[in-house]
């Protein structure tokens, strides 16, 4: 009898590749949308297993709490606010109608007051490139421009542990700890070639190649074929 290939088990959503988030701090999130600025302070800087970045714990005037990854400059005691109109500083929530070209972002949420979504990781922004069509657009990270609602809101700043990236594992078990925390990671990463047949469509040989197209249709292929290159348009090198 055989067994589920691991994308097949991840897909199940058994309990080995399940997200550990009971074991996190808490959830990112923005406070309720206001038409006027709403003075905070914040309260503390946590840190969360779940996420790369520090966290900062903030209290509004009107007694609600809100988590989000920390910027970069940011200090117990500060005083930030959130909503429109409120300055263009560190660590202030703002909708993207209202923030100036060229100011670094993160945060930023895809649908208008449903939370941040985009530029979430240690160390990463995004800035404001212009607007068109009743749009913002919006320079990611990647270099990518994406067309924004200018309703959907951001914070102001760079997010904090910016040189998380640059400081070697060292050992193979801390890796393992640091991504089994996080939950659905997989490490260390196996190719296919150099598992059994049983585990993986291109496993099975003690040479590295494969002998089979590493393409595959998205239509009508069963589950456990599904790996390589999924309905590609082109394969190979580019002359």
């Amino acid at each position: 009898m055989g067994k589920r290939l691991i994308m097949q088990a991840r897909g199940k959503g058994g309990p080995r590749y399940r997200a550990n988030s009971h074991r996190w701090f808490g959830i990112i999130e923005y406070p309720a949308p206001s038409k006027e600025p709403v003075k905070g302070e914040v309260l503390d800087l946590v840190n969360s297993v779940g996420h790369s970045a520090p966290l900062i714990v903030v209290k509004y005037e009107n007694g609600k709490e809100a988590l989000f990854p920390a910027p970069l400059g940011i200090k117990v005691g500060a005083t930030i606010y959130a909503g429109t109109g409120a300055p263009v500083e560190i660590g202030c929530i703002l909708p993207l109608d209202d923030i100036p070209s060229g100011y670094p972002i993160f945060d930023i949420e895809r649908v208008p007051f449903n939370g941040p979504e985009f530029v979430r990781t240690s160390g990463s922004s995004a800035a404001v490139v212009g607007k068109e069509s009743g749009k913002v657009l919006v320079k990611l990270p990647s270099k990518q421009t994406v067309l924004f609602d200018p309703r959907c809101r951001a914070t102001i700043g760079v997010i904090a542990g910016g040189g998380r990236t640059e400081k070697p594992w060292v050992k193979a078990g801390k890796h393992f700890l640091a991504l089994k925390a996080k939950g659905g990671r997989i490490f260390p990463r196996v190719s296919g070639v150099a598992q059994n047949s049983i585990d993986h469509p291109f496993g099975g040989s003690h040479r590295r190649s494969l002998g089979i197209p590493t393409t595959t249709r998205r239509q009508g292929t069963p589950p456990g074929r599904k790996v390589g290159l999924l309905s590609a348009r082109k394969t190979g090198r580019g002359k």
